[in-house]
């Protein structure tokens, strides 16, 4: 690991990266993808796609996971209530895989993309698979996306639940390279996964103890699949292991669900654009949904819910004494300044 990753989460026993695979574009992807079928070898990996109005760029996407070096997996995916022709082209890709590679669960009923998510992951460990893998339909894996996963995921011992991911490349809509995102200068892990999410959805894999562990758990409306899983598995003193390498093209375009910000200034200026409001809520539902499950988390884990959730019902004396106790900081001072006063008057 580079000197910016946090030394908590361990040395990563991954694949040695080409000097210029950040560069791969969609149709260098597209012809490892025809260079013909590769004999599935290794642990065959769940990929969790959920599609909602995704056919403007999900071509793109599918592509992608046939150029992985990693060829054995199968593809578990939900539409959540598509509009537009996605549900056809999702049809057509099943076809083309071939029988056994593609599964489609549930319905098509809008759940949202959380739930969605959820629904995947726990129909790929019902299944018996060992390590699962979310993917959004706006990206580009690169070529070593799940090989560098399954190399982390399986220098872990199986008993532990463990959550791998990694940095991105942002891209615009076209898949203009924009910047690489912010490194993890802060070590991951629990309580301070309750002020900001640092595992971002696509690039998690997770082996079969996180998949056990979030398919027993109930998360709360307002958080996003990707923070409840880095929240639940850091809670549950299982390990997060952050690659620094970028493995996807992150599309950032208007239909963004949730995006990402080029700069540490731009996020603190958003951040501040949209007010503590939304924020607090999510913070609450949070602590409120672990604080009803503290069966899934570590004796240190369920003393700091605790006390944070009586801070939130007392006043400012009691939040900044949780503060202070808790280590409740994020990936910058300048982010964590921002938290303690929402947290202090919110």
């Amino acid at each position: 690991m580079d000197s910016e990753a946090p030394a908590a989460t361990g040395s990563l026993p991954l694949h040695q990266q080409d000097e210029d695979q950040d560069s791969l574009t969609p149709e260098q992807c597209t012809r490892l993808a025809d260079r013909g079928p590769l004999r599935p070898i290794g642990t065959q990996v769940a990929v969790l796609l959920s599609t909602h109005d995704g056919a403007p760029f999900l071509a793109a996407q599918l592509r992608s996971l046939l150029a992985q070096t990693h060829c054995h997996w199968r593809l578990y995916w939900r539409d959540d209530g598509s509009s537009d022709s996605t549900r056809r082209l999702m049809a057509e890709f099943t076809a083309e895989l071939g029988p056994g590679r593609s599964v489609a669960v549930g319905g098509n009923g809008r759940i949202g993309a959380a739930q969605s998510f959820l629904t995947l992951l726990r129909a790929a460990h019902d299944d018996g698979h060992a390590i699962v893998a979310f993917a959004d339909q706006d990206d580009v894996w690169l070529p070593e996306k799940l090989a560098r996963g399954v190399a982390a995921l399986e220098a872990v011992p199986a008993g532990r639940a463990t959550l791998y991911c990694a940095r991105q490349l942002l891209v615009d809509a076209s898949l203009r390279r924009l910047a690489v995102s912010f490194p993890i200068r802060r070590a991951p892990g629990f309580p301070a996964a309750l002020t900001q999410n640092v595992a971002t959805g696509c690039t998690i894999m997770l082996n079969r103890a996180a998949a056990a562990l979030l398919s027993a758990s109930r998360p709360p409306p307002a958080c996003m699949h990707d923070w409840w899983c880095y929240l639940l598995i850091a809670g549950a003193g299982g390990r997060i292991m952050a690659d620094p390498e970028p493995v996807v093209l992150y599309r950032q375009h208007d239909g963004n669900l949730i995006g990402a910000a080029a700069t540490r200034r731009a996020r603190a200026v958003a951040a501040l654009r949209r007010g503590p409001g939304p924020f607090m809520t999510v913070f609450r539902q949070n602590v409120a949904a672990l604080d009803q499950q503290q069966d899934l988390l570590t004796p240190a884990a369920r003393e700091s819910v605790a006390g944070i959730a009586h801070a939130l019902r007392s006043g400012p004396v009691r939040r900044v004494m949780a503060l202070w106790s808790c280590n409740l900081v994020r990936q910058s001072w300048l982010e964590t300044a921002l938290f303690w006063v929402w947290f202090v008057l919110g």
